[in-house]
């Protein structure tokens, strides 16, 4: 019988399986290592988001949960510099997309010529906010990070956005698991889309109170 080739089941399975391996660090004595490299890399251009591995890891040592948590956020941080000079330096070549940036458009999930260009609309009137969203919600911060680059958006303002937003997203899983356990895993896993949108719009919400109050 011929094999039919699908792309989307095939890059299902490729999902799958590096998903399989993340988790598979949680038994391993480098756990806490694999979590930097890991978080670095998603920044930038790894698909599998690092709460895989770091609510696996709290999971197995509660007590090592803020060390997990900073970890991961200092990761973060440094692999989202990483993308932004990927951006800054090497997005380009004689005013054409370089090989860099084409092999992010056909090779990493969710990063397109579409969603790049949308994104980079938007930094001339949210910069600040563009980063700190993606950087707490599941909106692919490896985009953000570059785009941010391409833009030259202040580095300071890049930098400010990504440990707050990062840092709050990472305390918070790390907390929700130091404080309830096993139980609120499959919340986590299955919910924390919906849970970080509701939380970014309330601080954002909030922000926009304290202005009219002021």
């Amino acid at each position: 019988m011929p094999l039919h080739y699908s792309r989307e089941a095939y890059g299902w399975n490729i999902h799958r399986y590096l998903y399989d391996w993340v988790l598979s660090w949680a038994e391993s004595p480098s756990g806490a290592v694999a979590l930097f490299v890991l978080a670095f890399a998603e920044s930038s251009f790894f698909p599998i988001p690092p709460d895989v591995l770091l609510i696996a890891l709290v999971l197995g040592a509660r007590e090592k949960a803020w060390r997990y948590a900073a970890t991961c956020s200092t990761a973060s941080i440094v692999g989202g510099l990483f993308g932004y000079f990927i951006g800054w330096g090497l997005w380009y070549s004689g005013g054409n997309f370089s090989p860099i940036a084409m092999f992010f458009f056909d090779y990493v999930p969710g990063f397109t010529v579409d969603v790049f260009n949308q994104v980079a609309a938007l930094y001339e009137k949210y910069g600040f906010w563009i980063v700190f969203t993606a950087g707490f919600t599941p909106l692919p911060y490896k985009v953000i990070t570059i785009t941010a680059g391409v833009a030259k958006i202040d580095i300071g303002v890049f930098v400010v956005a990504s440990l707050v937003s990062r840092s709050l997203r990472f305390l918070l899983v790390a907390g929700l698991i130091w404080k309830f356990g096993p139980p609120i895993r499959e919340f986590i896993e299955k919910r924390f889309n919906l849970l970080a949108i509701v939380f970014v719009v309330l601080l954002v919400g909030g922000f926009v109170l304290i202005s009219y109050v002021l």
